[in-house]
């Protein structure tokens, strides 16, 4: 499935090209970015790898994550993750730390998830969210979502997000 191009007020959402490589690497090598994901920085290597299993998705499942771009430069990835091992599709966002603090994040998961709805009409939509991370947190709150209790992903507990599923419109 080719990847939708979603467009809000400030981003572009689109599938990863090879040239987000180095900038997608940087952020998945910085730490803060990484803490509450792999709690560790990932090299260059797994960073193509992270890159190559996001546009998989999309030929697998028909949804995966989009690149986030911002006056032309990759910011961040935000999107449906949902690995073979996950329970369910996630609506999961993290962007570059020169990025955070702007609502980049907010605005972005916002026009997933009105995608999201209008394409599939899930009755459910989620996040997984390690209970220190406060910034996701407030992003999970931003779009309605509240907490609905402990989940174990891959040996780790984490808090589970339910989003409402009531559309807010979509600007594809």
């Amino acid at each position: 499935m080719p990847v939708p191009i979603l467009r809000t007020p400030r981003l572009v959402l689109r599938g990863f090209r090879a040239g987000d490589w180095d900038a997608y690497a940087e952020m998945m090598a910085d730490i803060e970015v990484q803490r509450f994901l792999a709690g560790r920085a990932f090299s260059r290597e797994e960073s193509w790898t992270s890159m190559a299993t996001f546009l998989g998705s999309w030929e697998l499942r028909g949804y995966g994550m989009f690149a986030v771009e911002h006056a032309g430069a990759f910011v961040g990835r935000v999107g449906i993750y949902h690995p073979a091992d996950w329970p369910e599709p996630e609506l999961g966002w993290s962007l570059a730390a020169h990025a955070w603090g702007r609502g980049f994040a907010t605005e972005a998961a916002s026009a997933v998830k009105d995608w999201v709805l209008a394409t599939f009409g899930w009755p459910r939509l989620v996040s997984f969210i390690a209970k220190e991370n406060i910034r996701s947190q407030r992003v999970a709150e931003k779009l309605g979502a509240v907490r609905d209790g402990p989940i174990t992903l891959r040996g780790t507990t984490v808090e589970q997000w339910v989003h409402p599923t009531a559309m807010q419109g979509v600007v594809v």
